[in-house]
């Protein structure tokens, strides 16, 4: 196929207001894509917990809109595009793409990719990407994310490395059969496939729309000029940074057998504002390793570039444009880089990008006070498993299902304390939590209890958030749960001053309420009577916890984010009266003597 027409074919400068328009038409079509995936999608992993993402990448393989996509799902999505475009030389209207090979631009096997190229007057000029994480994909143990995979045939999952389901919008039957003789939940497989399928539709006829609206020499110069823009508003941003060298590097817990002093995550990044780039070096990070944690290409670059983004002023466009600002250097072969077949990339997602991508931001702490975040909470614990069994509430129908009800909190800002409902840090807080009640009714599980802890954020100028406790158990027959969590022993870290998050845990409790603490990865059957219960951690702080606004600290203590103890031993503030009657004061002179003790 021939490369598709570059969209630099005119540069006629068009108004401000045309190009603020057809920005904002291109990102509704990107949310009616998601809506469409929300409101269709059969499994609880996307239709309540929202593990998806929708974007639009142009004809010529550059990120151009993804509204509110999740950072892990859509920085890569000019990759899989490309990928398409470099495996098929006959690419069609009417055609549909299945990807999600990791080492062809897909961020892991778990998320599967809905390609459908948009032509216009014979012309490929764009494609629309729908991108879910799905229930199962066929691995040999019942979860999406095998941290134990010595390499992809253990690993097991089915790889589509931009495989055509569709031909002139007639579907391959032959890959749908497949899919669903070796993935363990067909039926919800088969009614996500089809939501992605229609999510994608509706972006190429909603494409159509504006096209017809505005015309193919208008958008192409829009595509351009939106660009141009976008890099213009990075160079701007980056310029008002000081000039740096910032080597760090932080760890992964320890994953027996495999990595038993943790993984280490390093990062060398280089700020030149002369000449508006920031350049990130992950080349000495560690080989592929032989288990399921290696980062595929798109989460190498996905991550680290996230960091950078969540450090600059919000309303910079994420396209190709202002990614034209950012220099990314990778080794062929390393666990963080260009993955090397068949080292398996199954939880590369997560875990390890949640490292990476709080390793940038914090090392853009070092710039000086008022750059960078702390670290946000880590770890994919007891919330984030993976369970499956049989469903006796359906004639012991089987059941797989990626929770998304943990919850760890985010990281504190150099003005702003952490949010609540941050999730992990590769999601920001843009994927949803599953609901209790709509779980519950899903599948055979119960929740025990759920709650916010106290004192376990990073305190700081500005604090962390804190992380969640809850508990589960089957509701009948055994339960499979698998898990591959992270911050167990390494937690969160603050900056500038700011203090750590709380570690994590999790505990299997049994039928006589004794406790047994379990590892951070593993697999395990919950018996009816038995709980498993995680403890989340909590974001770092900002700055130094004595210099926290006491009136502040008061609302903490109020809020039951902390404790009068934890106030007086952290932040130095003492209180008169009571938090219970809302009586609570705080006592100025006491207080400063207390700080002041603290400093000594």
């Amino acid at each position: 196929m021939n490369k598709p027409e570059s969209v630099a074919a005119s540069t006629d400068t068009l108004s401000p207001m045309l190009l603020a328009v057809l920005a904002n038409r291109f990102d509704g079509v990107v949310r009616e894509m998601t809506n469409t995936m929300l409101r269709t999608g059969r499994s609880a992993v996307i239709n309540s917990a929202r593990d998806f993402s929708c974007g639009i990448t142009t004809g010529d393989n550059e990120l151009f809109a993804t509204a509110e996509g999740l950072p892990a799902h859509t920085y890569g999505l000019n990759l899989q595009t490309a990928a398409m475009c470099a495996f098929h030389d006959d690419i069609a209207e009417g055609d549909a793409y299945l990807h999600n090979d990791p080492y062809s631009g897909n961020s892991h096997p778990a998320d599967h990719t809905m390609i459908v190229p948009v032509f216009w007057e014979g012309e490929h000029l764009f494609n629309v990407c729908a991108k879910a994480h799905q229930a199962d994909i066929g691995n040999s143990l019942p979860t999406t994310y095998h941290a134990a995979a010595r390499d992809i045939y253990e690993e097991g999952a089915l790889i589509f490395p931009a495989v055509r389901v569709q031909r002139a919008h007639q579907m391959n039957m032959d890959i749908i059969r497949m899919c669903q003789r070796r993935i363990r939940v067909p039926d919800y497989w088969y009614g996500d496939f089809l939501s992605m399928l229609g999510a994608a539709r509706t972006g190429e006829k909603r494409i159509h729309d504006i096209f017809r609206k505005y015309g193919k020499d208008t958008l192409k110069r829009f595509v351009t000029q939106w660009f141009d823009y976008s890099e213009n508003r990075m160079r701007q941003a980056i310029s008002q940074l000081p000039a740096a060298v910032i080597e760090r590097e932080s760890f992964h817990d320890p994953i027996p057998p495999f990595m038993l002093d943790g993984i280490p995550v390093r990062t060398k990044i280089t700020v030149d504002p002369a000449a508006g780039t920031v350049e990130l070096d992950l080349t000495a990070n560690v080989d592929c390793m032989d288990n399921g944690l290696n980062l595929s290409e798109a989460c190498a670059i996905s991550n680290s570039v996230a960091g950078v983004y969540n450090c600059l002023p919000s309303d910079i466009p994420r396209n190709g444009g202002s990614y034209r600002c950012i220099r990314m250097k990778l080794r062929e072969g390393a666990a963080i880089g260009k993955p090397t077949f068949p080292h398996s990339c199954s939880v590369a997602t997560t875990n390890v990008s949640e490292r990476l991508l709080n390793n940038v931001q914090a090392a853009l702490a070092d710039l000086g006070e008022g750059y960078g975040l702390a670290e946000g909470g880590i770890g994919m614990g007891a919330g984030f498993s993976v369970i499956s069994g049989l469903d006796a509430r359906h004639a012991d129908h089987p059941y797989v299902n990626q929770l998304i009800i943990g919850n760890n909190g985010g990281p504190a800002s150099p003005t702003c304390d952490g949010w609540v409902t941050y999730g992990i840090p590769v999601v920001a807080g843009l994927m949803y939590r599953d609901s209790v009640e709509i779980s519950e009714l899903s599948y055979p599980i119960h929740y025990r209890e759920m709650r916010l802890c106290q004192d376990t954020m990073g305190a700081g100028r500005t604090r962390g958030a804190p992380g969640l406790l809850m508990s589960f158990g089957p509701s009948a027959h055994p339960m499979t749960v698998v898990f591959a969590a992270d911050g167990q022993r390494n937690p969160a870290r603050g900056v500038r001053g700011g203090t750590d998050g709380n570690v994590g845990r999790m505990d299997l409790i049994d039928e006589h309420g004794r406790e047994t603490q379990m590892p951070n990865v593993g697999q395990f059957v919950l018996r009816q009577g038995q709980w498993l219960r995680g403890l989340d951690t909590a974001g770092g702080g900002y700055g130094d916890p004595l210099t926290r606004d006491p009136a502040r600290v008061r609302e903490d203590v109020l809020e039951r984010y902390a404790t009068p103890e934890h106030a007086f031993e952290v932040y130095g503030v003492v209180f008169t009266g009571h938090a219970e009657d809302e009586s609570l004061a705080v006592d100025q002179t006491a207080t400063v003597a207390r700080r002041a003790a603290l400093r000594a």
